[in-house]
């Protein structure tokens, strides 16, 4: 099974979340549990006031996410590189024009926190394409 993006990315991506000024200053309501989905590969993304608390991969049935994004890992791909190609730039413009681009569960949520949201998938870029 791939492991892309690993646990070694996503730490160093939970680290840039939590120490973000903007995040701390419009993060304070967003409260949840969201997935992202690599091609097979899955995790549930805890986040209190703006801060991620816990990333668990692989989640069961104990762990209820209220909303999720999903795609094959060469979207993600794409989306991580340093030089994106159009359309692959934004997570927005993804959700918009990129068909393998899924977002799944509760949408009112997510949009409810698409500033803070918005600011978590460009740190998401910001962290640099994972070593998997």
């Amino acid at each position: 099974m791939n492991d892309y993006p690993g646990n070694g990315w996503l730490g160093r991506y939970r680290d840039k979340v939590n120490a973000d000024p903007e995040l701390a200053v419009i993060g304070d309501w967003f409260t949840s549990v969201f997935t992202l989905t690599f091609g097979d590969r899955r995790y549930a993304l805890k986040v209190d006031k703006g801060k991620i608390v816990d990333v668990v991969d692989t989640p069961r049935l104990d762990v209820r996410a209220q909303f999720g994004f999903r795609a094959p890992v060469e979207v993600w791909r794409k989306f991580l590189s340093p030089n994106p190609p159009p359309l692959f730039h934004d997570f927005f413009a993804m959700l918009m024009r990129v068909p393998e681009f899924v977002l799944e569960g509760d949408s009112l949520i997510a949009m409810q926190n698409a500033r803070a949201l918005h600011r978590m998938m460009n740190i998401m870029r910001e962290t640099g394409e994972p070593h998997a």
